[in-house]
């Protein structure tokens, strides 16, 4: 890791790493991804320093923790837009079709249950799952007028092809 930052610091910009210290940082959109290694969504989306408000969390499910940054991120930066990003080939997804997890996992898989209902295909129930979560955060938003109108969108990312598909 330390061979990593080394190599990023060669090739970082740092105009942007200067702006951000010195202004603060203002994201264009918030996103809420899993926390799988090959979903980075500043490649993804081809983001920079500062672009991007992401929160990660297996299966990108949403609890308190993770909806209280998103209203900071749209309160307190004035960020107003959201992104439920989830991607084919999920872990989380398999684990909760095949019958759940132990331990701590389980709150996540109960979470994904409880959002794609009946569903048993991969695909369609990663669908599910990132709707589930849209609508939440709709629902919850609708309760705060302080936080303003804020864009919520759902999206799927291919782990095979790289594309975007959104909902």
């Amino acid at each position: 890791m330390l061979k990593g930052n080394a190599e990023y610091l060669k090739t970082a910009d740092k105009k942007r790493i200067t702006e951000t210290a010195a202004d603060g940082q203002h994201p264009y959109a918030i996103v809420v991804c899993c926390s799988d290694s090959r979903v980075i969504p500043e490649l993804i989306f081809n983001a920079s320093i500062g672009d991007l408000f992401v929160i990660r969390v297996a299966g990108n499910v949403l609890d308190n923790h993770q909806i209280g940054s998103i209203e900071y991120a749209a309160d307190h930066l004035h960020c107003k837009h959201i992104v439920i990003l989830g991607h084919t080939g999920c872990g989380a997804i398999a684990a909760a079709l095949s019958g759940g997890g132990d331990g701590f996992i389980k709150y996540i898989t109960d979470d994904i249950l409880k959002a794609v209902g009946n569903e048993r295909d991969p695909d369609k129930a990663c669908r599910r799952n990132v709707e589930y979560a849209a609508a939440r955060l709709q629902k919850e938003f609708a309760d705060h007028p302080e936080i303003g109108d804020v864009l919520i969108e759902g999206a799927i990312y291919d782990i095979k092809t790289g594309a975007v598909t959104w909902l």
